[in-house]
């Protein structure tokens, strides 16, 4: 059922401009005949026609628009950014591939669908977009924390599932966070959690235009504290180059279902990883305490600016550092010498606690409250929050230095 998006009126409205007869009579058929629907048809291109497309009040906008023509994707970015989410914007296109994938997600529609469309599937995206509507406020995107590894064995896993229960408990459990697992050759974030892998990929690599919530439902992992999973069975005799189309639709489809999504990334280079790379919003290279851990960093720094350029701000977590006084090796100073303002921030070495946790599927807080890696990775996942829990400390510093005042 569709709900209105902001209107009095008892009949919820459904703007639809299209030039295509056959997707017209498809919505004549699916709304038309509807009392409780009222229907807007502009029949004609939307880099003509977008003028004559009354977007007021209604509860969802839906673009039919040729894919080969770049004239209707300026059209439809220009649409768009008018539109700013509301109401929220399906797109139609009748073929998808990666580069209509990857314009689709850069122009952030709630939804896009391929002909041929069954009027079930059409009626289900206009609910999905227009219930995200219902709740009264601005729709909000979902912000992307990705962990890339330097090398193997460096721990981002590790980091990416604490990330994600940081996230989860940061609402006092109520925030809406998913961890998706990308490696999908070596993944080990179900094992990790001690959870089973539910993402089928050979169910939707033949049509990655078929998964929608339903069936996204089906395929999440839960684990105890309320985190859930995307994560595949780890196929490590397996070399896989998947469709980038299957990467990008569970991404679109997990981004506008959740408010967190955390991605544990494998270390191959895919030719659906630039894509992942320039649509998050936190973007973590791991690396280790070592001279060849830090160099393999910092080419990867330049390989990631080469490739994607300013579209791309990646900062380098140094995980498991240690220093001691007086030892030889690398220090902190070194360290944020050789990385310059990539630097990111160091997660101290604190190998009980971390392999208690991994062994029991828990966060570090349930191991050891307090702990120094969930401390340092908060400072660096979370700066806001920790620099207002340190602030709320703040009144409490003197009275814990008082001693050294007398």
């Amino acid at each position: 059922m569709l709900a209105p998006s902001g209107t009095p009126s008892s009949k919820t409205r459904v703007a639809v401009l299209t030039a295509d007869n056959a997707f017209e009579q498809l919505v004549r058929t699916t709304f038309g005949a509807n009392p409780q629907i009222e229907l807007q048809l502009v029949k004609g291109k939307l880099s003509v026609e977008s003028g004559r497309l009354n977007a007021a009040d209604a509860a969802v906008v839906i673009v039919d628009l040729d894919a080969t023509q770049p004239e209707e994707f300026a059209a439809l970015s220009r649409f768009a950014a008018q539109l700013a989410g509301n109401p929220p914007l399906i797109a139609i296109t009748q073929s998808l591939d990666a580069a209509v994938a990857r314009k689709m997600v850069q122009v952030r529609v709630a939804d896009f669908l391929v002909k041929p469309i069954e009027p079930i599937e059409l009626v289900r995206s206009c609910a999905r977009a227009a219930n995200a509507q219902s709740g009264g406020g601005e729709s909000v995107e979902a912000q992307i924390y990705t962990f890339l590894p330097s090398a193997g064995g460096v721990g981002v896993t590790t980091l990416a599932i604490q990330t994600a229960l940081l996230l989860q408990g940061s609402k006092n459990s109520q925030a809406s966070v998913c961890l998706v697992d990308l490696d999908f050759q070596h993944g080990a974030v179900a094992d990790y959690l001690d959870i089973e892998a539910r993402l089928d990929l050979n169910e939707i690599e033949p049509r990655p235009e078929r998964l929608d919530r339903q069936l996204l439902e089906v395929m999440l992992s839960r684990h105890s504290s309320g985190l859930q999973v995307i994560a595949a069975p780890s196929r490590p005799a397996e070399m896989r180059s998947f469709d980038p189309l299957v990467v990008t639709r569970l991404l679109d489809l997990v981004s506008a279902n959740f408010e967190y999504v955390v991605i544990d990334m494998p270390r191959t280079w895919f030719s659906w990883t630039d894509d992942v790379l320039l649509g998050s919003n936190q973007l973590h290279i791991v690396s280790e305490m070592t001279v060849p851990c830090l160099k393999l960093a910092k080419n990867l720094l330049s390989s990631i600016r080469e490739r994607l350029g300013e579209g791309c701000h990646p900062k380098v977590i140094v995980n498991r550092f240690e220093q001691r006084m007086f030892a030889p090796g690398l220090r902190l100073a070194d360290i944020e010498k050789a990385l310059g303002g990539a630097f990111g921030g160091f997660i101290p070495n604190n190998y009980r606690v971390v392999r208690e946790a991994i062994d029991r599927g828990v966060p570090l807080e349930e191991v050891k409250a307090g702990n120094n890696v969930t401390a340092h990775l908060r400072r660096i996942v979370m700066p806001h929050a920790a620099k207002a829990k340190r602030s709320q400390a703040a009144g409490a510093r003197p009275r814990l230095l008082a001693w050294a005042r007398r």
